[in-house]
């Protein structure tokens, strides 16, 4: 297959993806969007984890919730965390605990009961992401999952499992985002209708 066809044929793989997951997924993402519309509401943060492109996509999704989502929205900063922001504090993590801690040490410091904790893992088997979603449990955090492939052993640590059936990282990367944006967007349409209690 020349370049052109390569081209077109990551895209289309992409796009069949996304066709898949509008339907399979649509309840378990609406789901989420009441667990962390319940979070906010109850005075709560989302927290957002994961290594490499999962780290930039957690960033982006906290950054949408923090600053804005859509140009034409204006509303409230709303509490969110992406435990991939601070390097002392993860390379502290990492040399004092083991880089499978690098996310459980600080969620244990920020995160509390009700909060809600999304760990990205395209494999679903990152053991700092695992460790992260075993500490949240032990907290009291809601779990959410955005995942690929069969999502094991992520799943079974998750309230909410989202799962791209996939095992190609940059295809399921660019489910997670677009999840991650329809889950924001209900989110924002929820609270500019009613609203958070000042």
């Amino acid at each position: 297959m020349d370049e052109t066809g390569r081209f077109a044929a990551m895209l289309l793989h992409s796009a069949a993806l996304k066709q898949r997951i509008a339907t399979e997924l649509a309840a378990d993402a609406i789901a989420v969007v009441a667990a962390a519309e319940y979070s906010l509401r109850a005075g709560g943060k989302l927290l957002f984890c994961g290594n490499g492109g999962s780290a930039a996509d957690s960033q982006h999704l906290a950054t949408e919730l923090l600053i804005r989502l859509r140009g034409r929205c204006e509303r409230p900063s709303w509490p969110a965390i992406a435990l991939t922001l601070d390097g002392a504090m993860l390379t502290a993590a990492g040399n004092d605990y083991g880089y499978d801690q690098v996310f459980a040490r600080p969620l244990r410091g920020l995160g509390r009961r009700g909060d809600v904790l999304f760990g990205l893992t395209t494999s679903g088997r990152s053991p700092n992401v695992l460790a992260a979603l075993e500490a949240a449990r032990e907290m009291g955090i809601v779990t959410v999952g955005l995942l690929g492939g069969s999502g094991e052993p992520a799943r079974f640590l998750c309230d909410h499992a989202l799962i791209v059936p996939d095992t190609e990282t940059a295809r399921i990367q660019e489910c997670h985002i677009t999840l991650g944006h329809a889950i924001l967007e209900l989110l924002e349409d929820r609270l500019m209708a009613k609203p958070l209690a000042a």
